[in-house]
């Protein structure tokens, strides 16, 4: 296994500290920041996203309305 030396700032290093305490005491053992960074990196999926759009009821029946009306004017293709 080879590892090379990263750099980062002071403000970085403690943001990834606080991570690595959060994962370690989620999982009951201990995190390397290492392992840290290979979860940061894989949990770019879309589903990460979940909850942080916080929208009103006025926001949600606009973009509800739109969506009806982009499927009514919506017509299948025939071949």
């Amino acid at each position: 296994m080879m590892y090379k030396t990263v750099r980062v700032r002071e403000e970085t290093y403690r943001k990834l500290n606080e991570l690595a305490a959060a994962l370690r005491e989620k999982l009951g053992r201990p995190v390397s920041l290492d392992e840290v960074i290979r979860r940061l990196i894989a949990d770019r999926g879309i589903e990460r996203l979940a909850g942080s759009w916080e929208m009103d009821s006025k926001e949600e029946m606009e973009i509800r309305k739109a969506i009806e009306e982009l499927r009514s004017r919506w017509k299948p293709r025939t071949a």
